[in-house]
């Protein structure tokens, strides 16, 4: 979309984004969608005859938990063992978990604990300082409380080092280092119904006592490794790119990898992480060897540095707006405006001219299909233009719907393929067959490396004591009892047998590409039920069984009609791995999408009267 068809009178767009709608630039492409979609089904099918699901990964226990180590602190750090009373125990110190702590206080609930593994506040940004890590949402949106804070990003798509910093501003700016417990990992949760409070227990011996308890840990802090034969046995270096060591690469998270320079190194996976992490070690590793299994879609990222005087002229409560603008850019719902103008935009910024008309499900769903399948071929078509080797351009098209996958956007990754010293293992869907001593086999042949580097990512799907390391003991069975077929929630966060526990997640709640959005939007309504309960004299409070089944059957019913949709796509954490259950069907996202999600809760708030949960007062028997 030219800049001139911005609107630029309510939120003036810098000049220097101006070049961020790529797609209308683009030459039309032509393709023909009944040999693509065939194409699309024959890549699903070559990846989930591999089947597996989630048990293709190893999961960090015994001797695999040595991954799990703090790179990024001495974990010595002695203090006596706290036993305290609170009003809030808060699990986490990401962006989320401070999203939380600021919404409590905004409210006047002021007497919380956060509790922590890791050393400082940065959630995600404190673990993964992998070279070249950036947020691929813009700054802008993605940043929370950039308003409060008075912080202006330096560019359009933050470098690790800036977004590790300003979740450091928030915990300085909101006086939530004082309220935090670094290095202490909580362990149990348990309810006392006498009492109707929570037990946590911790890492370092701590009892502290609360009325309410909100795990806010994040889905990207735990990783994963491939479930491969000889994973132990490879005698060279590894680690996963969450726990990176420069010890052994030199550099830092912005480059200069220069104890690489005689090494041949391998990088397992090619998702959203590799693609940032390969241009950095491509560029001084001896050898690069990067295996993939599936190729990430990879458009234009055009990052830009912030024009200053654009940010400056802002007006109070920008910050929210752009974030609805993306969201509902991103589902086809906006019809005026488009404020961040990226590549992820960019089918929206199409829809605008021509909005689909739903009132035909079947004509709106046909002329969708065609759009992303000409989204797709222009990404595709991007990497023959760029990768030189037309077999490994080939390699690296992405065969399936824009949303299967998470899109993945950058301006060097394609370009590190024209390296000479950089190659593409593409093993067609079938991953790595087993590691040696000395070696990496993949397709019956074997690659001598140095060093393995793993990017396979995190555990979202699996059991949720496993994927935060608590035990949670609710009322009459622990979390891994009650959600054993599946998770069984009342608006993604509450679940009947916990009382007063708030869980962070976009499981049955809003499923949208920037997670910073739904979680503000979970913590404003946490808030809200907290402050409401201690103004109210409420005891606890948790969702009638009717209520919670009947969330449960809307996330069911909308899941079996997006089946089609993920049925088609190549396995992946969106689609449980490719493995069909109704406890995948469980994990999806409110059907109406996030804006509505929102809007469910903004109204469930101004209706007063806590629809859904039973609500016990202090003077009810327990």
């Amino acid at each position: 979309m030219p800049a001139a068809a911005i609107n630029t009178a309510e939120t003036p767009v810098p000049a220097a984004l101006e070049a961020a709608a790529v797609v209308e630039q683009a030459p039309k492409v032509e393709f023909d969608p009944v040999v693509l979609k065939a194409k699309y089904l024959q890549e699903r099918d070559i990846r989930i005859a591999r089947g597996g699901g989630t048990t293709q990964y190893t999961f960090l226990d015994g001797d695999s938990s040595k991954y799990l180590k703090d790179p990024w602190t001495g974990n010595d750090t002695q203090r006596e063992p706290l036993v305290e009373e609170t009003e809030v125990v808060i699990v986490g110190a990401g962006y989320g978990a401070q999203l939380i702590a600021t919404e409590l206080q905004k409210v006047g609930v002021t007497d919380f604990r956060m509790i922590d593994k890791a050393g400082d506040f940065g959630g995600t940004w404190y673990w993964n300082r992998y070279p070249g890590a950036q947020c691929d949402i813009e700054s802008y949106i993605y940043m929370p409380l950039l308003e409060e804070t008075g912080y202006m990003p330096s560019e359009k798509y933050a470098h690790q080092d800036e977004l590790l910093e300003h979740a450091q501003r928030i915990g300085k700016h909101f006086g939530l280092y004082e309220r935090a417990l670094f290095e202490t990992e909580v362990k149990e949760m348990r309810w006392n119904e006498d009492a109707s409070t929570w037990l946590t227990t911790t890492s370092r011996g701590d009892k502290i006592t609360s009325r309410f308890v909100i795990p806010a840990a994040g889905p990207l802090h735990k990783p994963k490794l491939p479930g491969i034969k000889g994973l132990d046995s490879f005698q060279g270096h590894t680690f996963h790119t969450s726990r990176w060591d420069f010890a052994y690469t030199g550099g830092d998270v912005r480059g200069g990898l220069e104890n690489l320079k005689d090494k041949r190194v391998a990088i397992i996976g090619t998702g959203a992480t590799s693609v940032q992490i390969v241009p950095r070690v491509g560029e001084f590793a001896k050898e690069l060897y990067v295996f993939q299994r599936t190729p990430s879609s990879i458009d234009v990222r055009n990052n830009q540095d912030t024009d200053a005087a654009w940010f400056q002229g802002l007006q109070p409560g920008w910050q929210k707006a752009r974030m609805q603008n993306f969201n509902r850019l991103i589902n086809g719902a906006e019809r005026d405006v488009d404020l961040v103008n990226d590549s992820w935009t960019s089918v929206g910024r199409l829809l605008m001219k021509d909005p689909l008309d739903w009132s035909d499900p079947v004509a709106a769903g046909t002329r969708f299909q065609m759009i992303d399948f000409e989204k797709m071929e222009e990404v595709r078509n991007r990497a023959s233009a760029i990768v030189q080797d037309q077999k490994t351009a080939e390699s690296l098209k992405a065969y399936y719907n824009r949303f299967c996958k998470r899109p993945c956007f950058h301006d060097e990754y394609l370009q590190t393929f024209n390296r000479p010293s950089v190659h593409l293992i593409d093993t067609r869907g079938a991953g790595v067959d087993a590691l040696t001593p000395t070696a990496i086999v993949a397709g019956g042949k074997s690659y001598d490396v140095d060093a393995v580097i793993f990017s396979t990512g995190f555990e979202t799907s699996n059991d949720w004591s496993h994927k935060t390391g608590i035990s949670m003991h609710g009322r009459s069975s622990t979390i891994t009892e009650k959600w054993k077929n599946g998770l069984s929630t009342l608006h993604g966060y509450a679940t009947r047998g916990f009382p007063n526990a708030f869980f962070v997640q976009y499981f049955q709640a809003a499923l949208t590409f920037n997670l910073m959005h739904v979680t503000g939007e979970q913590a404003q309504h946490f808030a809200h039920i907290i402050s409401t309960a201690k103004a109210q004299g409420i005891r606890t409070v948790e969702p009638t069984q009717e209520a919670e089944d009947g969330w449960v059957q809307t996330i069911v019913q909308g899941a079996a009609g997006m089946a089609g949709f993920f049925g088609d796509c190549t396995p992946g954490y969106y689609n449980n791995e490719g493995t069909v259950s109704e406890a995948g069907a469980r994990m999806a996202g409110y059907p109406a999408g996030a804006d509505a999600f929102f809007q469910l809760l903004a109204d469930w708030r101004a209706d007063g009267t806590f629809a859904g949960l039973e609500v016990k007062q202090w003077d009810d028997a327990p």
